[in-house]
This record gives C-alpha cells, sequence and structure tokens, in this order.
C-alpha cells in the first residue's frame, strides 16, 4: 500500500518543474519542504510533512517526518522505502516506465502561473509562484486519490546534488522485508 501511494507522488516529482515564459523546462536540482494530502473518495485525509531533495537525471530523495518517519530514494530504476517507525527497509524495482520530457512537453498554460499537464491518462495542475519556483501540484492517482503537494523554502541549483545526499541511510538492524 505504501508503495503504491508513493510511487505516483515519485513519478511525478522525478520530473519537477521550473517556470520560464511559456514553457516548462526541467531542474538541475533543487531543495524544498513539502506537505502533501492524500484526499479518497469517501473524502478521508491523510497529511505528510517533510523535504523532498531532487537531482538529474531522476534521483530524488522523500524525507517524511510526519505522521511517520520514512525515507523514500529512487534513481528511476529502483525505489528504496525505508520506514523508521517499523525499522524496515524495501527496495522495488521500478516496473513503470515514464517519459519525464513528455510531461513537460505536454504542459500547457492555464493562467501566468498554472500549467496543465496531462500524461498516460493523469491530468496535474502545476502552479508557480510570483518567482516561478514550483509551489503546488495537484493530480488524481491511479488508486483514485486526490493528491496535493505544496512546496515551500525551495532552493534551486544549476548544479547536479551530491548522489550522497540523495541516498537513504539506515542502521544495519533493520528488517529487510520483500519488495
Amino acid at each position: 500500500m505504501v508503495r503504491k501511494l508513493l510511487y505516483p507522488l515519485w513519478i511525478f516529482m522525478s520530473g519537477v518543474l521550473l517556470y520560464a515564459e511559456d514553457s516548462i523546462t526541467l531542474p538541475v536540482s533543487f531543495e524544498a519542504d513539502f506537505t502533501q494530502t492524500l484526499t479518497n473518495d469517501a473524502n478521508k485525509t491523510i497529511r505528510y510533512q517533510g523535504e523532498v531533495k531532487y537531482s538529474t537525471p531522476d534521483h530524488f530523495k522523500w524525507r517524511y517526518d510526519t505522521p511517520t518517519k520514512k525515507d523514500v530514494c529512487s534513481d528511476a530504476r529502483k525505489i528504496e522505502i525505508v520506514n523508521h517507525d517499523l525499522e524496515q527497509v524495501a527496495t522495488y524495482i521500478v516496473d513503470k516506465g515514464l517519459n519525464l520530457p513528455a510531461i513537460v512537453q505536454n504542459a500547457k498554460p492555464y493562467r501566468k502561473t498554472v500549467y496543465i499537464a496531462k500524461y498516460k491518462g493523469i491530468s496535474y495542475t502545476i502552479q508557480v509562484n510570483n518567482r516561478g519556483e514550483l509551489s503546488r501540484i495537484a493530480y488524481r492517482d491511479e488508486l483514485d486519490n486526490n493528491v496535493l503537494i505544496i512546496l515551500s523554502q525551495m532552493k534551486y541549483s544549476p548544479n547536479k546534488m551530491d548522489d550522497t545526499k540523495l541516498q537513504c541511510s539506515y542502521p544495519e538492524s533493520y528488517d529487510m522485508v520483500g519488495g
């Protein structure tokens, strides 16, 4: 279940975007705080908070602080989920290919700071702030959850991030579970 909830988030965020006039391009790297809200059809909501780091071509690390402590790291070939509360680590092979440039190419201006992108049947609404920094992403995931990601404290960089900042770390005593 965790993988299914985090995978759509990872898919989209591995292609996080920057505002540039009437088009969107992939950034080199960034760090930001995030709040992710998932709401299901029964109107039940869960809110996650933490920090995300991203670096091209498709590396990321999500550090979830609330309501549970976990790290999610990926290099587009595999995704590693470290649940610190359960002291467990799960590694999965990424089984769905995603053409990130296609999402960017499909993004069309809707308003000055809002873009709409449709990719593989999912519509994404992407909002940037008045400085052109990514601030919100909304979409309906494959499990029919409404997902809203709010990013704050953005730090963009024209340089690739050191790979060690994007790796999950955990004690050897953690259990390895199937993936």
